[in-house]
This record gives C-alpha cells, structure tokens and sequence, in this order.
C-alpha cells in the first residue's frame, strides 16, 4: 500500500508529540515497541487519515489512543467520536484508553489490544501446538 502525502506541518507536529509523551503513552509505548507484544508491528504519533493518532498497528488497521482527563469534557467528547467515526470509515478499528487505565493495569490494555486483534483476525495468535 503506498504512503499516503502528509503535509510537513503533521509531520513536525507527530515528531513534536513523540518527544513529549504522556506518562501512560509511554508506559503502553514501552510494551509495544519493538515488537514486544506477540511480534505486533506499532508506531506512535502517527499520522492516518489527516490525523496523528496515538499508536497504530498498520498490519491490523488498529489505532490506540490514551487520554486524559481533558478529553472528557463534552466537546471533546463529541470531536473524539467524529474523529473515531472519521478514522473506521478510512478503515481503522479504534481502541481508546483512559490514563489511569494504562498506569494502573498494563498487562489487561495489552491484552484488550489483542483481543481486538483477535476478533479481527480470528486465529492470529494460536500457537502451532494449538492449531
């Protein structure tokens, strides 16, 4: 699938957010990347769709975004389901997480993350002993 043009103003606004990621962003960054969660290929602040997005996994067209409690305001409430409804019609499943969720139970984000992968791939992480 070829790169979609991304306008230069995205780019140094993604390269900006990777710098300053939130406690919880980089604690969900810190057991994705490099492949650590069952070989799942993720980027951070990336930008899909004219949005940057938290975390992708383009394999799956998954996207993570964890929030703050700013996002629960009622605007942005409302700008947060135009952009999730924006994002799956460009063919993306999204997953939202709050902060304190990622902070307080890793290990169950990551295996809710799989989970959708799983619903989405049926069979993706049955090891050959199981098949």
């Amino acid at each position: 699938m070829p790169h979609a043009t991304v306008p230069e103003i995205h780019r140094k606004n993604a390269r900006r957010m990777r710098r300053a990621m939130t406690e919880a962003e980089l604690k969900f960054w810190n057991a994705v990347r490099a492949h650590r969660l069952m070989g799942l290929g993720f980027r951070r602040q990336l930008p899909v769709a004219g949005f940057i997005v938290d975390f992708a996994c383009p394999e799956y067209h998954l996207i993570v975004e964890i929030d703050g409690s700013q996002h629960g305001d009622d605007l942005d409430v409302v700008r947060d389901a135009l952009r999730t409804e924006w994002l799956e019609q460009a063919g993306w499943t999204v997953v939202r997480f709050w902060n304190d969720e990622v902070l307080r139970d890793i290990d169950g984000a990551c295996a809710h993350v799989l989970a959708v992968i799983e619903e989405k791939s049926p069979g993706m992480f049955v090891t050959p002993a199981e098949r």
